[in-house]
């Protein structure tokens, strides 16, 4: 099964090392969109959709504020259907896409594979059709999901996997894809978990928003991001101890684990 990585949507906050870490107060920081496409057999999968194509030429695609909070830059090449065309695939072919969660920075792009099967948890799909207070009515884009996603959604138990539950069969799809149950950023916010036949992935979404935040030793976030990442969050003792399991799997080494916007995560796979 190979698996390529790409980012799908750069976004540059102010804040410098206080979201990045690295040196310099008074620049922007970089944060990226982190997709799969994963070749599985016969079948293309992609692995969250980053902002999408009509991020580039729509203002109300990902709304005003996260734009100005973000410092996002969509553009046309970078988005998931560019990548998969760059890839040399074609994206009609794309389809299943599998997401962790559907914020606009990881669902935004799923207009561009109108005739794929959509895999989310349950969970999610009722936090988007029967939000639960202001703040989940304002977190999903409803344009971005007007055209009528192919939902295929699962309940969030199953089988174990590396001390989490794992939904195993997601259709239409082979056993070495998992959906993994990660709630804290949102309700229904899950991993996916791919099986490459030498190593396992698992892409963990936004359950945690550093490379250094699963550290086995000495975690760390910098202190804009941690704040950011607490005003996010929907299920905070979830978050937490979520993030707590995902450490102690890191210190195993046998899970290659990275999550969505961290650009050394996606650097370390992409080259």
């Amino acid at each position: 099964m190979r698996v390529h990585h790409f980012n799908a949507g750069t976004m540059r906050p102010f804040g410098g090392r206080l979201i990045d870490g690295r040196a310099g107060l008074l620049r922007r920081a970089e944060l990226v969109c982190h997709c799969l496409l994963v070749e599985a057999g016969n079948e293309l999968v992609l692995v969250e959709t980053g902002m999408g194509t009509r991020a580039a030429t729509r203002s109300d695609w990902l709304g005003k504020s996260f734009m100005r909070l973000t410092g996002a830059r969509p553009r046309l090449e970078e988005s998931a259907l560019a990548q998969v065309k760059r890839l040399g695939f074609d994206p009609a072919d794309v389809r299943h896409v599998v997401l962790t969660h559907l914020d606009l920075d990881h669902a935004g792009g799923l207009v561009d594979f109108p005739h794929a099967t959509v895999h989310v948890y349950a969970e999610e799909l009722r936090a988007l059709q029967s939000p639960i207070g202001r703040p989940e009515e304002l977190r999903y884009r409803k344009v971005q999901f007007a055209h009528g996603p192919q939902w295929s959604s699962y309940a969030d138990f199953g089988e174990p996997w590396s001390g989490f539950d794992a939904v195993r069969e997601l259709k239409g799809l082979p056993p070495e894809i998992l959906l993994i149950p990660l709630a804290g950023h949102t309700r229904g916010h899950a991993g996916v978990a791919i099986d490459t036949g030498e190593r396992w992935l698992l892409h963990a979404g936004d359950s945690y928003f550093h490379h250094r935040e699963i550290d086995p030793v000495r975690p760390y976030i910098p202190l804009g991001l941690k704040l950011f990442e607490a005003r996010v969050q929907t299920v905070p003792g979830p978050r937490l101890a979520n993030q707590r399991r995902l450490r102690e799997l890191a210190g195993t080494g046998e899970v290659d684990i990275f999550t969505a916007h961290d650009p050394v995560d996606l650097r370390r796979f992409d080259g």
